[in-house]
Protein backbone atom coordinates (compact mmCIF):
# COMPACT_ATOMS: atom_id res chain seq x y z
CA UNK A 1 0.00 0.00 0.00
CA UNK A 2 1.42 3.31 -0.98
CA UNK A 3 1.49 6.05 1.64
CA UNK A 4 2.08 8.80 -0.88
CA UNK A 5 -0.77 11.32 -0.94
CA UNK A 6 -3.23 11.51 -3.80
CA UNK A 7 -4.18 14.75 -5.51
CA UNK A 8 -6.60 17.10 -3.81
CA UNK A 9 -10.31 17.20 -4.64
CA UNK A 10 -11.73 19.34 -7.36
CA UNK A 11 -13.32 22.67 -6.51
CA UNK A 12 -15.57 24.63 -8.87
CA UNK A 13 -14.53 28.05 -10.05
CA UNK A 14 -18.16 29.05 -10.33
CA UNK A 15 -20.35 26.42 -8.73
CA UNK A 16 -23.97 26.46 -9.77
CA UNK A 17 -25.84 26.07 -6.50
CA UNK A 18 -29.50 25.38 -5.76
CA UNK A 19 -31.81 28.35 -5.28
CA UNK A 20 -32.00 27.63 -1.55
CA UNK A 21 -29.10 26.52 0.59
CA UNK A 22 -30.63 26.38 4.04
CA UNK A 23 -28.37 24.65 6.55
CA UNK A 24 -29.62 21.28 7.75
CA UNK A 25 -30.83 21.39 11.33
CA UNK A 26 -29.05 18.48 13.01
CA UNK A 27 -27.73 20.33 16.06
CA UNK A 28 -24.52 21.98 17.19
CA UNK A 29 -22.43 18.92 16.39
CA UNK A 30 -23.31 19.11 12.73
CA UNK A 31 -22.59 22.84 12.62
CA UNK A 32 -19.11 22.09 13.95
CA UNK A 33 -18.67 19.19 11.54
CA UNK A 34 -19.81 21.37 8.63
CA UNK A 35 -17.23 23.99 9.55
CA UNK A 36 -14.57 21.30 9.81
CA UNK A 37 -15.45 19.71 6.48
CA UNK A 38 -15.51 23.13 4.81
CA UNK A 39 -12.08 23.92 6.28
CA UNK A 40 -10.62 20.56 5.22
CA UNK A 41 -12.05 21.06 1.73
CA UNK A 42 -10.46 24.51 1.56
CA UNK A 43 -7.09 23.17 2.72
CA UNK A 44 -7.28 20.31 0.23
CA UNK A 45 -7.99 22.65 -2.69
CA UNK A 46 -5.74 25.53 -1.65
CA UNK A 47 -2.64 26.19 -3.80
CA UNK A 48 0.42 24.25 -2.71
CA UNK A 49 2.87 26.70 -1.15
CA UNK A 50 5.61 24.15 -0.50
CA UNK A 51 6.37 23.50 -4.12
CA UNK A 52 5.98 19.77 -3.58
CA UNK A 53 2.85 19.54 -5.70
CA UNK A 54 1.15 17.31 -3.15
CA UNK A 55 -1.80 17.73 -0.83
CA UNK A 56 -2.00 16.79 2.82
CA UNK A 57 -3.43 13.43 3.83
CA UNK A 58 -6.61 13.58 5.88
CA UNK A 59 -5.83 13.08 9.56
CA UNK A 60 -7.67 9.94 10.63
CA UNK A 61 -6.84 8.97 14.20
CA UNK A 62 -6.81 5.35 15.32
CA UNK A 63 -9.22 6.44 18.06
CA UNK A 64 -12.64 5.26 16.76
CA UNK A 65 -14.36 8.26 18.42
CA UNK A 66 -12.01 11.01 17.18
CA UNK A 67 -13.51 13.28 14.55
CA UNK A 68 -16.81 11.39 14.45
CA UNK A 69 -20.16 13.23 14.64
CA UNK A 70 -23.19 11.09 15.61
CA UNK A 71 -25.59 13.47 13.82
CA UNK A 72 -23.72 12.93 10.55
CA UNK A 73 -23.74 9.16 11.06
CA UNK A 74 -27.54 9.34 10.99
CA UNK A 75 -27.41 10.55 7.36
CA UNK A 76 -26.84 6.94 6.26
CA UNK A 77 -30.14 5.85 4.69
CA UNK A 78 -29.58 2.09 4.98
CA UNK A 79 -32.45 1.54 2.57
CA UNK A 80 -32.29 -1.96 1.09
CA UNK A 81 -34.11 -0.64 -1.98
CA UNK A 82 -31.67 2.23 -2.61
CA UNK A 83 -30.69 2.01 -6.28
CA UNK A 84 -27.62 4.20 -5.72
CA UNK A 85 -25.99 2.08 -3.03
CA UNK A 86 -24.07 -1.16 -2.78
CA UNK A 87 -23.41 -3.45 0.15
CA UNK A 88 -25.58 -4.83 2.92
CA UNK A 89 -28.09 -2.40 4.41
CA UNK A 90 -27.07 -3.60 7.88
CA UNK A 91 -23.31 -3.33 7.28
CA UNK A 92 -21.50 -1.95 10.36
CA UNK A 93 -19.88 0.84 8.33
CA UNK A 94 -21.46 3.18 5.78
CA UNK A 95 -19.38 5.36 3.48
CA UNK A 96 -21.41 8.20 1.96
CA UNK A 97 -19.86 9.78 -1.12
CA UNK A 98 -20.82 13.25 -2.43
CA UNK A 99 -19.50 13.46 -5.97
CA UNK A 100 -19.84 15.01 -9.42
CA UNK A 101 -19.41 13.17 -12.73
CA UNK A 102 -17.41 16.09 -14.15
CA UNK A 103 -14.96 15.98 -11.24
CA UNK A 104 -11.60 14.55 -12.26
CA UNK A 105 -10.64 13.54 -8.72
CA UNK A 106 -13.98 11.79 -8.25
CA UNK A 107 -13.07 9.78 -11.33
CA UNK A 108 -9.67 8.97 -9.85
CA UNK A 109 -11.32 7.70 -6.67
CA UNK A 110 -13.85 5.69 -8.71
CA UNK A 111 -11.14 4.03 -10.78
CA UNK A 112 -8.29 3.60 -8.31
CA UNK A 113 -9.67 3.40 -4.77
CA UNK A 114 -13.34 2.43 -4.76
CA UNK A 115 -12.89 -0.99 -6.44
CA UNK A 116 -10.29 -1.89 -3.81
CA UNK A 117 -12.67 -0.83 -1.01
CA UNK A 118 -15.44 -2.95 -2.56
CA UNK A 119 -13.18 -6.00 -2.71
CA UNK A 120 -11.74 -5.50 0.80
CA UNK A 121 -14.83 -4.41 2.72
CA UNK A 122 -18.10 -4.52 0.75
CA UNK A 123 -17.78 -8.13 -0.36
CA UNK A 124 -17.28 -9.38 3.21
CA UNK A 125 -20.23 -7.36 4.56
CA UNK A 126 -18.23 -4.76 6.52
CA UNK A 127 -18.97 -1.75 4.31
CA UNK A 128 -21.91 -0.21 2.51
CA UNK A 129 -21.34 2.60 -0.02
CA UNK A 130 -24.14 5.13 -0.53
CA UNK A 131 -23.86 7.59 -3.40
CA UNK A 132 -25.10 11.18 -3.23
CA UNK A 133 -25.33 13.22 -6.43
CA UNK A 134 -23.51 16.49 -5.73
CA UNK A 135 -23.31 18.32 -9.09
CA UNK A 136 -21.36 21.56 -8.65
CA UNK A 137 -19.92 22.15 -12.13
CA UNK A 138 -23.03 23.46 -13.88
CA UNK A 139 -25.64 22.13 -16.28
CA UNK A 140 -23.55 19.23 -17.60
CA UNK A 141 -22.96 17.96 -14.09
CA UNK A 142 -26.65 18.18 -13.26
CA UNK A 143 -27.65 16.37 -16.46
CA UNK A 144 -25.17 13.56 -15.72
CA UNK A 145 -26.49 13.28 -12.16
CA UNK A 146 -30.08 12.92 -13.36
CA UNK A 147 -28.96 10.40 -15.99
CA UNK A 148 -27.16 8.34 -13.35
CA UNK A 149 -30.31 8.37 -11.21
CA UNK A 150 -32.35 7.27 -14.27
CA UNK A 151 -29.95 4.40 -14.95
CA UNK A 152 -30.41 3.37 -11.34
CA UNK A 153 -34.15 3.02 -11.86
CA UNK A 154 -33.28 0.10 -14.15
CA UNK A 155 -30.69 -1.25 -11.70
CA UNK A 156 -27.73 -0.07 -13.78
CA UNK A 157 -26.45 2.82 -11.66
CA UNK A 158 -23.03 1.34 -10.85
CA UNK A 159 -22.51 0.30 -14.46
CA UNK A 160 -23.36 3.85 -15.58
CA UNK A 161 -21.07 5.17 -12.83
CA UNK A 162 -18.18 3.07 -14.20
CA UNK A 163 -18.81 4.19 -17.80
CA UNK A 164 -19.09 7.88 -16.86
CA UNK A 165 -15.89 7.74 -14.81
CA UNK A 166 -13.86 5.76 -17.33
CA UNK A 167 -10.56 7.34 -18.35
CA UNK A 168 -11.27 10.18 -20.78
CA UNK A 169 -15.07 9.93 -20.45
CA UNK A 170 -15.70 13.38 -18.96
CA UNK A 171 -13.70 15.08 -21.72
CA UNK A 172 -16.39 13.93 -24.19
CA UNK A 173 -19.04 15.92 -22.32
CA UNK A 174 -22.46 14.96 -21.06
CA UNK A 175 -24.96 16.16 -23.66
CA UNK A 176 -28.12 14.13 -24.30
CA UNK A 177 -26.64 11.93 -27.02
CA UNK A 178 -23.55 11.21 -24.95
CA UNK A 179 -25.59 10.33 -21.85
CA UNK A 180 -27.74 7.98 -23.92
CA UNK A 181 -24.57 6.36 -25.27
CA UNK A 182 -23.28 5.90 -21.73
CA UNK A 183 -26.60 4.33 -20.73
CA UNK A 184 -26.32 1.92 -23.65
CA UNK A 185 -22.75 1.08 -22.61
CA UNK A 186 -23.98 0.49 -19.05
CA UNK A 187 -26.54 -2.03 -20.28
CA UNK A 188 -29.67 0.02 -19.59
CA UNK A 189 -32.41 -2.07 -21.22
CA UNK A 190 -35.08 0.53 -22.00
CA UNK A 191 -33.37 3.62 -23.40
CA UNK A 192 -36.64 5.45 -24.10
CA UNK A 193 -37.62 5.06 -20.46
CA UNK A 194 -34.11 6.17 -19.46
CA UNK A 195 -34.51 9.43 -21.40
CA UNK A 196 -37.94 10.07 -19.86
CA UNK A 197 -36.75 9.27 -16.34
CA UNK A 198 -33.68 11.50 -16.65
CA UNK A 199 -35.88 14.51 -17.43
CA UNK A 200 -38.62 13.69 -14.91
CA UNK A 201 -39.60 15.72 -11.83
CA UNK A 202 -38.54 12.71 -9.72
CA UNK A 203 -34.99 12.91 -11.09
CA UNK A 204 -34.76 16.64 -10.40
CA UNK A 205 -36.10 16.13 -6.87
CA UNK A 206 -33.73 13.26 -6.06
CA UNK A 207 -30.66 15.16 -7.24
CA UNK A 208 -31.74 18.32 -5.44
CA UNK A 209 -32.24 16.38 -2.20
CA UNK A 210 -28.70 14.96 -2.35
CA UNK A 211 -27.25 18.32 -3.33
CA UNK A 212 -28.94 20.16 -0.46
CA UNK A 213 -27.68 17.54 1.97
CA UNK A 214 -24.11 18.01 0.76
CA UNK A 215 -24.26 21.78 1.12
CA UNK A 216 -25.97 21.40 4.47
CA UNK A 217 -23.07 19.46 6.01
CA UNK A 218 -20.48 21.92 4.70
CA UNK A 219 -19.15 20.09 1.64
CA UNK A 220 -17.48 22.69 -0.58
CA UNK A 221 -15.65 20.43 -3.03
CA UNK A 222 -15.81 16.99 -4.59
CA UNK A 223 -15.37 14.26 -3.69
CA UNK A 224 -16.41 14.56 -0.04
CA UNK A 225 -17.12 11.59 2.20
CA UNK A 226 -18.64 10.53 5.50
CA UNK A 227 -17.50 7.26 7.10
CA UNK A 228 -19.96 6.53 9.92
CA UNK A 229 -20.10 10.26 10.63
CA UNK A 230 -16.39 10.99 10.11
CA UNK A 231 -15.85 13.67 7.39
CA UNK A 232 -13.12 13.07 4.80
CA UNK A 233 -12.50 15.56 1.99
CA UNK A 234 -10.77 14.71 -1.24
CA UNK A 235 -9.50 11.74 -3.23
CA UNK A 236 -7.31 10.64 -0.35
CA UNK A 237 -4.98 7.62 -0.45
CA UNK A 238 -6.38 4.15 0.18
CA UNK A 239 -4.71 4.19 3.60
CA UNK A 240 -6.88 7.09 4.77
CA UNK A 241 -10.06 5.18 3.96
CA UNK A 242 -8.86 1.88 5.45
CA UNK A 243 -7.95 3.62 8.71
CA UNK A 244 -11.36 5.29 8.88
CA UNK A 245 -13.28 2.12 7.98
CA UNK A 246 -11.29 -0.08 10.39
CA UNK A 247 -11.84 2.42 13.23
CA UNK A 248 -15.57 2.62 12.46
CA UNK A 249 -15.87 -1.18 12.29
CA UNK A 250 -14.11 -1.51 15.65
CA UNK A 251 -16.47 1.01 17.21
CA UNK A 252 -19.50 -0.76 15.71
CA UNK A 253 -18.32 -4.11 17.14
CA UNK A 254 -17.82 -2.57 20.58
CA UNK A 255 -21.27 -1.02 20.41
CA UNK A 256 -22.82 -4.38 19.48
CA UNK A 257 -20.97 -6.16 22.29
CA UNK A 258 -22.24 -3.56 24.75
CA UNK A 259 -25.80 -4.36 23.69
CA UNK A 260 -25.25 -8.06 24.39
CA UNK A 261 -22.82 -8.30 27.35
CA UNK A 262 -23.68 -11.98 27.85
CA UNK A 263 -22.55 -12.90 24.35
CA UNK A 264 -18.94 -13.63 25.30
CA UNK A 265 -20.06 -15.56 28.38
CA UNK A 266 -22.35 -17.67 26.21
CA UNK A 267 -19.50 -18.33 23.79
CA UNK A 268 -17.16 -19.40 26.60
CA UNK A 269 -19.84 -21.60 28.15
CA UNK A 270 -20.43 -23.25 24.79
CA UNK A 271 -16.73 -23.92 24.34
CA UNK A 272 -16.44 -25.43 27.84
CA UNK A 273 -19.45 -27.69 27.22
CA UNK A 274 -17.97 -28.93 23.95
CA UNK A 275 -14.61 -29.52 25.67
CA UNK A 276 -16.17 -31.52 28.52
CA UNK A 277 -18.25 -33.54 26.09
CA UNK A 278 -15.14 -34.31 24.07
CA UNK A 279 -13.27 -35.47 27.18
CA UNK A 280 -16.11 -37.77 28.23
CA UNK A 281 -16.36 -39.22 24.75
CA UNK A 282 -12.63 -39.89 24.74
CA UNK A 283 -12.78 -41.69 28.10
CA UNK A 284 -15.69 -43.86 26.96
CA UNK A 285 -14.06 -44.82 23.69
CA UNK A 286 -10.84 -45.97 25.41
CA UNK A 287 -12.53 -48.25 28.00
CA UNK A 288 -13.98 -51.70 27.32
CA UNK A 289 -16.68 -53.21 29.50
CA UNK A 290 -15.37 -55.90 31.91
CA UNK A 291 -17.82 -58.55 30.68
CA UNK A 292 -16.69 -58.13 27.07
CA UNK A 293 -13.06 -58.60 28.11
CA UNK A 294 -13.87 -61.71 30.10
CA UNK A 295 -15.83 -63.20 27.20
CA UNK A 296 -12.95 -62.52 24.86
CA UNK A 297 -10.45 -64.32 27.11
CA UNK A 298 -12.81 -67.22 27.55
CA UNK A 299 -13.23 -67.56 23.80
CA UNK A 300 -9.47 -67.59 23.41
CA UNK A 301 -9.07 -70.43 25.93
CA UNK A 302 -11.51 -72.53 24.01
Amino acid sequence: MSASPSPSPSAPTSARKPASRKPLLYGAGVVLAAALLGFVSYRATAPDRTGSGSSSIADVSADPDAGVYPELEKLARRDAGDKLAQGRADAPVVLIEYADFKCGYCGKFARDTEPALVKKYVENGTLRIEWRNFPIFGAGSEAAARAAWAAGQQDRFWQFHAAAYAEGAKEKGFDKDRLKALAREAGVADLDRFVRDADSPAAYAAVSKDQEQGYGIGATSTPSFLVNGRPIAGAQPMETFTRAIDAAAEKARARQDAKDPEKDAKKDAGKDSEKDAGKDAGKDSGKKPADDTADSVADGDK
